[in-house]
């Protein structure tokens, strides 16, 4: 395993952690998950905007409760990390990445679900030592459930940078779509699904659609200054 591969694996691990187990301190975020592959990858600016379009889509994810949901930081890293290494391939990087995430997202839910039952397994068979009140017992679940997270998301990335990166690399190199309408679809649809989540939670808050209407208005304008 390369030095890169190997600081990915670790990453994509310590990120799937934050999601739901351990610290939650928000590094989960594909905001700064991608930026972190691309860091690791030689190129933080090319992780940063994969990372800002799959946080438009991230938007639209709640992460409590026991429903299931994507898992974005292990997805993102491979994401970051899937684009930062073919820029050379510009036209079609970004989709395809953004692409490969959103596969890894929807493993990455099944995945934590599968670790879930897992821990409710381990749970079961120590129901007595639980009704005890054992604080060895509580400690040892705890640790053993976070560990075991932690294995998920650093295999989760591994396997999906193995499996993804080879097709990724023989869809660019085949892409024929000009670069500016294939960016234009990516960020128009990942814009989309980010409004429609800010829409879903603030539309019956009174007066907040044109405070959001506004900023859009003046987002906007700033861009075509630009």
């Amino acid at each position: 395993m390369s030095p890169d591969l190997f600081m990915l694996v670790v990453l994509g691990a310590v990120l799937g952690l934050d999601v739901v187990s351990f610290p939650q301190a928000q590094i989960s975020r594909p905001l700064v998950a991608a930026t972190a592959a691309g860091f690791f990858t030689g190129h933080p600016g090319a992780g940063l905007l994969a990372g800002a379009t799959l946080e438009l889509i991230a938007l639209e994810t709640l992460p409590f409760g026991a429903s299931r949901y994507p898992e974005w930081g292990s997805a993102a890293v491979v994401g970051g990390a899937l684009f930062s290494r073919h820029l050379d391939n510009l036209p079609g990087a970004l989709t395809t990445a953004v692409l490969a995430a959103l596969a890894t997202a929807w493993v990455g839910g099944w995945s934590m679900v599968m670790l879930r039952k897992l821990n409710a397994r381990w749970a079961r068979r120590h129901l007595e030592a639980l009704a005890r009140g054992s604080q060895r017992t509580v400690v040892g679940l705890q640790v053993a459930g976070l560990t075991a997270d932690l294995v998920r998301g650093g295999l989760l990335t591994l396997v999906a940078l193995a499996v993804l990166s080879p097709i990724m690399g023989a869809a660019v190199h085949r892409w024929s779509v000009d670069g500016r309408y294939s960016r234009a679809f990516v960020v128009t649809v990942a814009a989309t699904v980010a409004a429609g989540a800010a829409w879903k939670i603030f539309h019956t808050t009174h007066g907040a659609r044109w405070f959001f209407l506004g900023g859009l208005v003046v987002g906007l304008l700033m861009l075509a200054v630009r």
